[in-house]
C-alpha cells in the first residue's frame, strides 16, 4: 500500500484479486449487487461492499474493507 493508505477501488480490487491467487481462494465483482457505481467485492467466503472503483479509498474505509474481509491491509 502506498505511504497514505489511499488507494482507489480499482487498486483496491486488483490488490485483493493478486491476494487470492497467492493464496488460492476464489474472488470476484458482482456490480449488481450494490446500487450505482457500488458493488460487492467476494473473497473467499467474506464480502465488503466497494464503492466506485474510480474514486479513492480513505484510511479508515480501506481498514473496514479488509477486516470486512477478513486480511491484514499490509498483505496487500
Amino acid at each position: 500500500m502506498s505511504e497514505t493508505g489511499g488507494v482507489n477501488g480499482a487498486e483496491f480490487e486488483r490488490k485483493v484479486r493478486r491476494l487470492a491467487r497467492r493464496r488460492k481462494i476464489p474472488c470476484r465483482f458482482v456490480a449488481s449487487k450494490g446500487k450505482g457505481s457500488h458493488g460487492r467485492l467476494y473473497f473467499g467466503g467474506e464480502f465488503t461492499t466497494l464503492k466506485d472503483r474510480k474514486k479513492e479509498i480513505g484510511r479508515d474505509l480501506l481498514a473496514k474493507m479488509c477486516a470486512d474481509l477478513k486480511i491484514d491491509p499490509r498483505e496487500l
